[in-house]
């Protein structure tokens, strides 16, 4: 017998890619899992499998950086004393990522790129210790969302934030709308998926030194990259990260900020037209501004 549950939740996180660099991601999660009925002639309940797998998914994977472990590029680094981990992922030409943050801000995948079998892999392990005896299997089908109009990839962290979202390094797929005088603009919303294809968006007043942060850069390193570091109620984060693969706004990086800064944007370039955009923060949620 099968159960199955589709929209079961959606994990925004981010990966570390030997091309792209730090990648924003958005995953809707489908399951199917195998195995008899028990005693109330179910495979599970409902509302334990979205309760318990949802809970489980979230854990391991949502707002989390995640980093492929047998990739050559990686060199990972583990504080037992303080459970901090310190990631270097060493792409040439300048395009290195480093982070230090507490454990619990990574996800590793024991592969060599992370890819959607290999989170499946890697959360079909994880949950496996979890299920009742009478389920002999799960199926975990990730799937991003279907869009018809532009989307870009972006990552950020939110130091003031309570929860997970104060991860330095977490990540959205997102679509854009932009209208310019209440008129669906195609061209700019092209705009934006161009200009954060793969992006980091920080804030300025995270902006740190070499002095500031445990990893050392080079001259030439250090120049290429940006350094941010702040301390929230999780710990301390560290990140330095390309400066090409980077935008810095004035502001926190909440999606609110986002919307504003890009209506903001247009503004600035064009003060002849009026423009609202809507700027989505993964999969069915956003916020909208006005300029």
């Amino acid at each position: 017998m099968q159960l199955f549950v589709n929209d079961l939740t959606v994990m925004d996180f981010s990966y570390l890619c030997p091309q792209r660099g730090m990648v924003g991601e958005s995953w809707i999660v489908d399951v199917i899992l195998n195995g008899d009925l028990n005693e109330e002639s179910m495979v599970l309940d409902f509302s334990k499998v979205k309760k318990q797998l949802k809970y489980l998914i979230d854990l391991h994977i949502d707002h989390k950086l995640l980093v492929p472990v047998e990739h050559s590029y990686s060199q990972v680094e583990r504080d037992n004393k303080t459970d901090y981990v310190k990631v270097d992922f060493m792409r040439p030409q300048g395009r290195s990522i480093h982070l230090n943050c507490p454990a619990e801000a990574y996800a590793f995948v024991y592969a060599d790129q992370v890819t959607m079998p290999t989170v499946s892999d890697y959360l079909k392990d994880v949950i496996a210790t979890h299920l009742p005896d009478n389920v002999e299997g799960i199926e975990l089908m990730l799937r991003a969302e279907v869009i018809h109009t532009p989307y870009y990839h972006y990552t950020h962290g939110l130091k003031k934030h309570d929860g997970n979202c104060q991860r330095i390094a977490h990540g959205h797929r997102s679509k854009v709308l932009v209208y310019q005088d209440q008129q669906d603009s195609l061209e700019l919303q092209t705009y934006w998926a161009q200009r954060w294809a793969d992006i980091y968006i920080g804030s300025t007043e995270d902006v740190v030194t070499t002095a500031d942060v445990c990893f050392k850069l080079d001259t030439g390193d250090f120049n290429a990259h940006w350094l941010f570091a702040y301390e929230s109620s999780q710990g301390r984060f560290e990140l330095a990260i390309p400066k090409a693969e980077s935008e810095l706004i004035d502001t926190d990086t909440t999606v609110e900020c986002l919307a504003q800064f890009m209506a903001n944007e247009h503004k600035r370039l064009d003060l002849s037209h009026s423009y609202k955009v809507l700027a989505f923060e993964g999969v069915g949620k956003g916020a909208i501004a006005y300029a």
